[in-house]
């Protein structure tokens, strides 16, 4: 539930647990540790990474490229995200411009280390990089959706059935079938 209501002097107030968490401690700490991932990376993939990456095999090789480019876009993508917010948190930019500028950058699943080919060849820290930025990408996908959907888009997604319901509302009329609360 990303909303509750609070009364103060005989008023209700809905409160957005996803903006105060934004524009909290909290979230400042997964803004310098998605910051730390950006930069461990980019010192790995310059130093350690490309004396490894000549190690491997042809087929691994290709696999730490191929990975290496996902991870780096995938951390550019989120590192946009977080900027984004910490500007509006700072009043550097407004929540409509956030809106428009979050357009630009897709917060959206990628391939997971479990199905990634080769994986296990890949070395050992590549691969902790990679499944620490998967950890962050699924709690910054999270807080994304609680922040820019609307609860109703958000119970559809979250119904597995909707698909169902909108053929049976085309079917039968919009008026005879409801998606339960």
């Amino acid at each position: 539930m990303s909303r509750v209501i609070e009364k103060n002097n005989n008023t209700t107030q809905t409160i957005s647990f996803a903006e105060r968490f934004v524009s909290s401690d909290c979230f400042l700490d997964i803004f310098k540790e998605g910051m730390t991932l950006v930069e461990e990376t980019a010192n790995y993939l310059d130093t350690d990474g490309r004396r490894e990456a000549k190690a491997l095999s042809q087929t691994t090789s290709l696999a730490y490229a191929t990975e290496s480019m996902r991870l780096t876009t995938r951390l550019m993508q989120m590192a946009s995200w977080l900027l984004i917010q910490r500007a509006v948190n700072e009043g550097e930019m407004s929540q409509e411009q956030a809106l428009a500028e979050k357009q630009k950058v897709k917060i959206q699943s990628s391939t997971r280390a479990a199905h990634i080919k080769h994986f296990p060849e890949l070395p050992a820290r590549l691969q902790q990089l990679i499944k620490n930025a998967e950890r962050l990408h699924d709690r910054i996908h999270v807080l994304e959706r609680m922040i820019y959907e609307a609860p109703e888009e958000k119970q559809n997604k979250d119904n597995p059935l909707t698909e169902q319901f909108e053929m049976l509302k085309q079917a039968f009329g919009a008026d005879e079938v409801s998606l339960p609360r």
